[in-house]
């Protein structure tokens, strides 16, 4: 699969010193969905920024469609739609006045027939008519990607688009950006939503502190990075972890006043290595009266990747 964008080395400080991205390298494929995770303050909404020539980087360069965004602007802005995360827009004016007038910045001729369809996909054709200021939140949260779509875009920026909208409408927008990957559209999202990038995307980006840390194919990085723990409802409380053959040193815990054994394993060990953990529970005399798993999360996974690059930072 060929790459659509291309983030050469690029940093970003401001006037004030402060330093918002520092040398940052990344590739995005061509209808891929592409996840940025980070926490608040990591780089996300400057680095989307300076992608769509709102912001000027400090150094590097970035390529759209083989179009670098300051020498070949015109055309590398044209293949870039961005929801941002601000509800703005002019209140006055009707939705399909404000779609159309976006369509036409592009300086792309009109088309009724294709804004019909952007407006029918985000259930906002029935309020073509209506002024901006008469929309609920949602309604206003639906017409900011109805404006980015506009103009055709190949590349969409999502910058926390479900951010203070309800669950409908979250799962609505999920939905329509798995139906915009299916006609070739690349989305690039930030979100504080952990569930979001672990329902939709493809790759997950995590950036802290302007670096970006980790760049890993979603499955890949929940199988790397993803451990899964098998609890046991002891018959008998033990006063401390016992030391079995064949399992790691920390491996095994107590809780709930030594009533429970928890073994904390990589999913590789599931199979034969599981079998292999019960029979030495039996040897040494340990019974249980049940078990359950629990397996870690994409969040799980996000808060251990920030906590470490900021123990890094530090050291």
């Amino acid at each position: 699969m060929s790459d659509i964008l291309t983030v050469d080395a690029v940093s970003k400080t401001y006037a004030s010193g402060l330093k918002a991205l520092e040398h940052i390298d990344l590739n995005i494929r061509r209808g891929e969905i592409f996840a940025l995770l980070g926490p608040n303050g990591a780089g996300k909404t400057t680095l989307i920024s300076i992608i769509c020539g709102i912001v000027n980087a400090s150094s590097g360069s970035v390529h759209v469609g083989g179009h670098d965004i300051v020498g070949d602007w015109r055309a590398a802005r044209e293949m870039i739609g961005l929801v941002p995360q601000e509800l703005t827009t002019d209140a006055f004016e009707t939705v399909v006045a404000t779609v159309t007038y976006s369509r036409g910045l592009f300086g792309k001729p009109a088309n009724p027939a294709h804004i019909e369809r952007v407006l029918r996909s985000l259930s906002l054709w029935e309020k073509r008519g209506s002024k901006i200021m008469t929309l609920s939140g949602g309604m206003k949260r639906r017409l900011l990607i109805a404006k980015a779509l506009s103009h055709e875009p190949q590349v969409l920026f999502l910058d926390e688009p479900t951010a203070g909208v309800d669950v409908t409408l979250r799962r609505d927008m999920w939905a329509l950006v798995s139906e915009l990957r299916q006609t070739g559209v690349t989305v690039i999202l930030t979100t504080h939503y952990i569930e979001e990038a672990e329902e939709m995307a493809d790759r997950i980006g995590v950036i802290n502190k302007g670096r970006l840390i980790l760049v890993e194919e979603k499955a890949a990085l929940m199988h790397k990075l993803g451990r899964k723990q098998l609890t046991l409802a002891l018959q008998q409380p033990l006063d401390a972890p016992p030391v079995l053959p064949g399992v790691p040193a920390g491996a095994l815990s107590l809780a709930k006043d030594g009533h429970e054994l928890v073994y904390t394993y990589d999913r590789d060990l599931e199979q034969a290595g599981m079998a292999g953990f019960l029979q030495a529970l039996d040897q040494a005399g340990i019974h249980f009266k049940d078990l359950h798993t629990t397996q870690s999360s994409l969040e799980d996974i996000f808060v251990s990747l920030v906590q470490g690059s900021a123990e890094g930072a530090a050291a």
